[in-house]
């Protein structure tokens, strides 16, 4: 079996604004990245436009009913101080939320071996209620959602190494107990949310905050010691990555330190318990980073490692 990836030209079509960080440029380098030769065995896929119905697991109604009514014909709608919509956002946050969910569907059957969807934009900061911090649709948790509901899993993970806590996520699973939350992060940071002490109704969420300054071995000691054995202890039968590449030491919005080689690490150290727990189901979709080359960089050392699982 093979690494699917996902992506559309729809992605790289949403435009927040001239000089806002979360811009087109970020997935024109990951998909640039990954057209090297080392890549060319990725199977490559169209993102598929989610079905409104499969985002209103996780979004109500009337928010999706919201979005879909904002959505501007030409120009850019603000939703919140730093989140926008151009003509082209409603079909890119239905294709980034369509890609995990197909994800899911290829990894669950056995068709993929693993998938990295390379989307945007991103969606671990979207609330049931609420686009925030870059995000109108929460992928992740949908795709979580999805895989309970059509393929009857008891217990599905999303663990999240994007620099900012996925406050969106955490909101969506913490009263559910057969779904599993983790985060590593900055703190403090936005969005303010991710304490040690949050447990969620049954152990089901597991925060790593970090201060500002935080490096290499800090972030694996939160692994090591921290999230991983939370992990193992939950036993997932599908591991959903939220994968921002923004804790990157050359990253412009955070204060953590981590290296390139760090994301090829956490992404191994994920995929042997996958291959314990879950016969290696694993999803990963991209979420933060900010640095255009340490985000290249990163998103390849990720992929590699899906490959090579």
């Amino acid at each position: 079996m093979s690494t699917f990836l996902y992506s559309h030209p729809a992605c790289v079509l949403h435009d927040p604004g001239a000089m806002h960080p979360e811009c087109p440029s970020r997935l024109k380098a990951v998909l640039d990245g990954l057209d090297e030769g080392a890549f060319k065995n990725l199977k490559r896929h169209e993102a598929p436009e989610i079905d409104l119905g499969l985002v209103e697991m996780v979004h109500t109604p009337y928010y999706v009913e919201n979005i879909v009514t904002r959505s501007p014909e030409k120009g850019r709608v603000q939703l919140d101080a730093d989140t926008s919509m151009s003509s082209h956002s409603l079909e890119a946050a239905r294709r980034s939320s369509g890609a995990a969910v197909e994800a899911v569907n290829q990894v669950i059957t056995g068709v993929a071996k693993n998938a990295f969807c390379a989307v945007r934009p991103p969606g671990h900061h979207a609330e049931s209620t609420k686009a925030m911090g870059f995000c109108l649709f929460n992928g992740a948790a949908i795709a979580a959602f999805h895989a309970r509901s059509v393929y009857g899993l008891d217990r599905v993970a999303v663990i999240d190494f994007d620099v900012h806590h996925g406050n969106g996520t955490q909101n969506s699973f913490e009263q559910e107990p057969n779904l599993f939350y983790a985060s590593s992060h900055q703190s403090p940071a936005y969005p303010g949310t991710g304490k040690e002490s949050d447990t969620g109704c049954a152990n089901n969420i597991c925060n790593a905050p970090m201060p500002p300054g935080s490096g290499s071995e800090d972030f694996k000691f939160a692994y090591t010691n921290r999230i991983l054995p939370a992990l193992k202890k939950f036993d997932p039968e599908l591991i959903i990555i939220s994968a921002g590449f923004d804790a990157h030491s050359r990253d412009p919005l955070a204060q953590l330190n981590l290296e390139t080689t760090d994301y090829e690490w956490v992404t191994q150290r994920i995929l042997e318990l996958a291959s314990k727990c879950c016969d290696g189901r694993v999803i990963s979709i991209l979420e933060g980073g900010y640095d255009i080359k340490a985000l290249r960089e990163s998103v390849q050392v990720h992929v590699r490692a899906l490959m090579d699982a």
